[in-house]
């Protein structure tokens, strides 16, 4: 893999709030009131951030979005299981107002006035809507996929309920904010076949377990990087297969069309480039384990 495209094991604060689309001061006051957990810290006692807690800051940015008190969202976390229902919230009202135009301003001076405040209205009743339909998908789920964006849980919806797991949606939920909400929803098909079939489900779980062993105690060049590569190439190739017969790529292809008319629109929810993303989110991958999915690609790219 190119030195850089290799993702970083730990970020600094900095780092962190530019990927969750936060601010440093932010994080620290989560970290005060106890809503993100202390991260370690390194060798100049500056915090490090993992991908864990990328996940979970993700989700309290995702759910303070919607309108939920932190309090409320640290609740969530400190008395529901990982993967539980989210907690409602309802969304804060606003209200602007303008002050009187000094004396001796014309009509124009006033109109630009109204304008203004006309369009802070709108705004405030766009972000109303957006919240408000975000809590409606967070109660018509039970869980955090309604956090997602519409186009994504919308894909979700015929999936057997418990069958999604917690990790499938801290995956949705990374790509969304790399990809943007249509990356997630063609990215959701895998999670669909995953969800509809036991056999896959519990080959994909070995393929990941292999992934994993392949720790900091194994070389790149050990056998055993090859060799799983060459399984999860293999396991790439049956996905695809069932995907293709159960017609998902199909559904995503009707997907794109409907993207590429403007009939799906983008919730908002900011994307960034792969570059960035690279730099600013952590995965805690060992040589061994990158060179792994190096070969996997080329593997795959020869077909």
């Amino acid at each position: 893999m190119h030195p850089s495209f290799i993702p970083p094991r730990r970020v600094k604060i900095g780092d962190a709030a530019a990927f969750a689309g936060t601010t440093p001061r932010a994080i620290r006051h989560y970290h005060e009131i106890g809503l993100l957990p202390e991260p370690e810290r390194g060798g100049d006692d500056r915090r490090r951030y993992g991908y864990e807690d990328m996940v979970r800051l993700l989700w309290v940015r995702r759910m303070a979005d919607t309108g939920i008190a932190l309090d409320d969202i640290r609740d969530a976390f400190a008395g529901s299981a990982p993967g539980g229902s989210a907690p409602g919230g309802s969304a804060p009202g606003g209200s602007a107002s303008a002050g009187s135009a000094p004396r001796g301003s014309d009509d124009d001076d006033i109109a630009a006035v109204l304008e203004r405040l006309d369009d802070t209205l709108l705004a405030q009743e766009a972000e109303l809507r957006r919240q408000r339909a975000a809590v409606r998908r967070m109660r018509t789920r039970g869980s955090r996929a309604g956090l997602l964006s519409d186009v994504v849980t919308e894909r979700l919806a015929t999936v057997p309920e418990g069958s999604l797991r917690q990790a499938d949606l801290d995956t949705l939920l990374v790509t969304e904010r790399i990809f943007g909400p249509l990356g997630a929803a063609i990215q959701a098909t895998r999670f669909i076949a995953l969800a509809g079939s036991p056999d896959l489900r519990a080959e994909s779980d070995r393929v990941d377990a292999a992934e994993e062993a392949l720790d900091d105690t194994v070389a790149v060049d050990d056998p055993r990087v090859a060799q799983v590569a060459a399984e999860r190439h293999a396991f790439e190739q049956k996905l695809e297969a069932a995907m293709e017969q159960a017609g998902l790529d199909d559904s995503d292809e009707a997907l794109l069309d409907s993207w590429d008319a403007g009939e799906i629109s983008d919730t908002g929810q900011t994307s960034m480039s792969v570059l960035e993303a690279v730099g600013k989110m952590p995965y805690d991958f060992s040589p061994a384990r990158l060179r792994c999915m190096e070969l996997a690609v080329e593997l795959g790219a020869r077909g």
